[in-house]
């Protein structure tokens, strides 16, 4: 990558101080969150709702509309806004609980991001803000009248855009320093008529002073100089200035609790944290302002009348020194940074010529670049309680999460989603760092080892889940992503690789994959469950809960998923043992540890057992559960557990096995005393393209009988990506008898019809990206190891036979479809809306959903979840560079 202003901004500092110390760290729902509840009874949803927390101080973190932040959310701006009819004024996104929507949590607003660098020295986000009175109620109301059967109702259904009544509310962040921020709101209205709006640019400190604690005893104060200027000074941070472009006035409150309106009580301040939501909603009439123009809350209110068709721009400046002109230059700094942005993402997206293609995906890193999140959560801390609040209710200590105290997390972190999921996961989090390590190495290494340190692994080496359950289980993809970012960085390092990084997270994964080996395979056969493993719904059985009637579940994916990781372990020791040859003895450990699983999947039962994870019948693997009268049952149902066996695939290079003698010595040795286990790794004996030596657990039949069902449209294939089941089961449901119950596994394309898991994530049917990757990338693998030799059906039944890179590149070009204008220039995600595929303020944003319908490709589920479907931005760079790689080779036949 060349080296422009934002690159050589990224080179100087390497965490997330510096240029990276302000950004877009703030979540967009802090309530209803798991740290934020100290219920008797965990429920973090109603403990603190949408409305309360209008009036609610937090604990852990602070939310809002285009956030900003210190690194440690000390010092926090937002922005808030009044149509002039609302009761109450638009400080966060909203969105329906688990409770109150038919299919789980959802966030309910139009907001998209649509430009960030990586530093966040340039960011642009857009949020669409009805004219009319927001429709809460409707929402609540119509969502909870439908049932799992029906579409959600979403806040495009209930006609508050159709009449263009609304305003497109752009905002905007230039950094001219590290501590020297400019911010821009231009509010477009779309409507055809004048309309009012006030603007309220908001600057706060989060709450550190309330809770008892002497290391936070000191209170932060703001104070207001005219109308122009907001002095802050924090004792962690110095003093700071935002200075305001010509505002009707500044308000002031304190960021603490309103707990006479929550809890009938007496406050602690004539102004808590609504204060400034109560003067302006009515009208200045109410005392809840501070007149001295002191506090730890303020915003500056901007009222204007917007016409019709025209737009209004607001401008301030928050700064670490006096500066006598803040507006001098501020255009030209904006357009600077814009410019050195296109520079930064044209040199980023130098083989992708298409120009949709190319929105898409610098939409996708600013979506990915905006979900960066202060995350805090000491566990200890919030199990006990707070020396200077209620103590909490004692079943809180063996309840949740309890047996994580050692677990104390303050870290910029990539979230799934800042509204739906404002929390990390891990195994979401693996699949992040791939495309953000494009933008910025160092980030994704540095988010890799954060769920690996002391502080947040558990001493036993479980990585933490999730916070609704830290214990919880997500597939071992650590390993994977491992290597994806090492590779990714060593590429734009001109070929040298971060062993030192590389090694570092493998003596943490060490004690991970230990753990999994201690308790997952508790039979010690190398065939593994894991509960859920992240794929919610996909099992007949919820497979986070023990099985019925005291059954053991051994599971395809389980035991996929660890002869993966296996092969990832192995991959990365042979990397470092080529500069400390010490770790060949780690390489030999994992190459016969894979060849032990790969034994292991091909019959578990014993001698004389005929029961395998791979069925003959089906030719397909398949979950097994043995019951207590010692019968074991297959369990034939044709999901994507059945192709995570294809991930574990890997090459071995001779001329590194040259350079490693002892272990290469060992592979020997293994090979020609273990014949049992040699015959099952694909083709070892036999030369590949290039003289590389496959390792997979998939032997040519098995892998071509996978391909064969995984590339049939009328099963896996869908236009959009390969579905996680089968369209056979449509017609099809698979159905397992159980004490005179019918449990029944059908295919649902779109949104969950049963409540596992919460019921908002939907595995029977949908496209998820994250899996769809790994299917891209491991057939990427294959095809370096059988070159274009290996031809496969493509799709099945048509008759058209391509290498496995050309299939590949296929499915990601469906998956690409998903967000790409067709011939009429709609795009798939947005199914049957004809206003977001047809009015340009909408089509040419675009939202990346966290699945999508199995069928049509419309996005289902959290709807700004760029995390993992992020991965798009990776799938256009890699068809892209195929693309330049075949004409390239094209061009030099030609000229041979």
């Amino acid at each position: 990558m060349a080296n422009g202003a934002e690159k050589v901004r990224l080179s100087l500092q390497k965490d997330n101080r510096g240029w990276k110390k302000w950004g877009p760290y703030l979540s967009e729902r802090q309530w209803g969150t798991v740290r934020e509840d100290y219920s008797g009874n965990g429920d973090a949803w109603n403990y603190i709702t949408h409305e309360m927390a209008l009036s609610k101080a937090y604990r852990w973190g602070e939310d809002g509309i285009g956030g900003f932040s210190d690194n440690k959310q000390h010092i926090c701006l937002s922005f808030g806004f009044w149509n002039h009819k609302d009761k109450i004024l638009k400080e966060r996104i909203f969105g329906l609980t688990n409770r109150e929507s038919n299919h789980g949590e959802d966030v309910k607003e139009m907001y998209y991001y649509l430009d960030s660098t990586p530093t966040h020295s340039y960011t642009k986000m857009l949020y669409k803000y009805p004219q009319q009175l927001f429709p809460y109620d409707k929402l609540r109301q119509e969502n909870g009248r439908r049932g799992k059967q029906d579409p959600e109702y979403e806040i495009m259904d209930t006609g508050v855009f159709e009449n263009d009544e609304y305003f497109d509310i752009f905002i905007e962040h230039a950094k001219a320093d590290e501590e020297d921020i400019l911010m821009k709101v231009t509010v477009f209205n779309r409507g055809k008529e004048d309309a009012p709006i006030t603007v309220l640019p908001t600057i706060m400190f989060r709450n550190t002073w309330s809770w008892g604690y002497e290391a936070f005893n000191y209170k932060p104060i703001m104070n207001g100089i005219s109308n122009r200027l907001i002095e802050v000074t924090h004792r962690k941070h110095g003093k700071y200035n935002l200075y305001l472009d010509n505002a009707d006035e500044l308000l002031f409150c304190e960021n603490e609790t309103n707990f006479k309106k929550l809890y009938g009580t007496a406050n602690n301040t004539a102004y808590p944290k609504d204060g400034i939501n109560d003067f302006i909603v009515s009208g200045g009439k109410t005392s809840t302002v501070n007149p001295n123009h002191i506090g730890t809350k303020a915003s500056a209110r901007f009222t204007r009348t917007v016409k019709a068709g025209s737009s209004e721009t607001f401008r301030l400046r928050y700064v670490n020194h006096t500066i006598s002109e803040p507006f001098g230059g501020f255009e030209d700094l904006f357009a600077k940074r814009i410019r050195e942005a296109d520079e930064f993402y044209d040199d980023l997206q130098r083989d992708v010529s298409d120009a949709d293609l190319r929105s898409i995906q610098r939409q996708a890193y600013a979506g990915m670049l905006w979900s960066k999140q202060f995350y805090y959560y000491n566990v200890y801390e919030w199990l006990k309680g707070d020396p200077a609040q209620p103590g909490p209710n004692q079943g809180r200590k063996w309840g949740r999460n309890s047996g994580w105290k050692h677990l104390y997390a303050a870290n910029i972190i990539s979230m799934p989603d800042k509204w739906e999921y404002p929390w990390f996961a891990a195994w979401d989090l693996a699949f992040h760092c791939v495309p953000l390590a494009r933008v910025d190495a160092d980030f994704a290494k540095r988010q890799l080892e954060i769920l690996l340190r002391e502080y947040y692994m558990h001493p036993n080496g479980q990585i933490p889940a999730y916070e609704w359950n830290f214990s919880d289980v997500n597939p071992p993809v650590h390993g994977w992503a491992t290597w994806k970012v090492y590779e990714i960085d060593r590429e734009q390092n001109n070929g040298v690789g971060d062993i030192q990084f590389l090694e570092k997270i493998f003596h943490k994964l060490l004690l991970n994959f230990t753990w999994w080996v201690n308790q997952k395979d508790d039979t010690g056969n190398n065939i593994f469950s894991g509960g859920f493993l992240g794929l919610d719904n996909i099992g007949v059985f919820d497979r986070s809960t023990p099985m019925p009637f005291g059954g053991k579940l051994q599971q395809a994916d389980a035991t996929g998923w660890m002869a993966m990781y296996t092969l990832n372990m192995l991959r990365i020791s042979v990397e470092i043992a080529l500069v400390h040859p010490v770790y060949q003895d780690m390489a030999s450990k994992f190459f016969e540890h894979f060849l032990h699983i790969a034994g292991a999947m091909e019959s578990i039962g014993g001698k004389n057992s005929s029961i395998s994870l791979w069925d003959e019948e089906d030719q397909f693997y398949y979950d097994v559960i043995h019951i207590p009268n010692g019968q074991s049952i297959l369990l034939k149902v044709r999901s994507i557990v059945g192709l995570i066996p294809l991930f574990a695939v890997e090459i071995l290079d001779p001329q590194n096995l040259d350079k490693l003698p002892i272990f290469k010595r060992r592979v020997e040795w293994v090979l020609a005393n273990r014949p049992d286990l040699a015959r099952l790794i694909s083709r070892w004996f036999e030369s590949g393209k290039g003289e590389n030596r496959l390792l997979s657990i998939l032997r040519g039949h098995r892998m071509k009988m996978i391909l064969k069902r995984m590339l049939d449209e009328s099963e896996f294939l869908s236009d959009y990506g390969v579905r996680a089941l089968s369209k056979y089961h449509e017609e099809n449901p698979y159905k397992f008898y159980i004490n005179g119950e019918v449990l029944q596994v059908d295919y649902t394309p779109a949104e969950a019809l049963t409540d596992i898991m919460g019921g908002n994530s939907n595995w029977r049917g949908p496209i998820w990206f994250p899996l769809n990757y790994l299917i891209f990338d491991s057939l990427m693998k294959f095809h370096a190891y059988y070159g274009e030799d290996f031809m496969v059906e493509y799709p099945t039944n048509s008759g058209n036979l391509v290498t496995i890179k050309e299939a590949a590149v296929a499915i990601a070009c469906r998956l690409i479809d998903i967000f790409k204008k067709d011939t009429e220039g709609n795009r798939a995600v947005y199914g049957h809306d004809q206003k977001m595929q047809k009015d340009d303020n909408f089509n040419d944003h675009v939202l990346f959903y966290e699945y999508f319908h199995g069928d049509n490709g419309r996005g289902c589920g959290a709807s700004h979840q760029t995390g993992w479907t992020g991965l798009v931005a990776e799938l256009i760079l890699k068809t892209a560079k195929e693309t330049v790689r075949e004409s390239e080779t094209q061009e030099a036949e030609i000229i041979k």
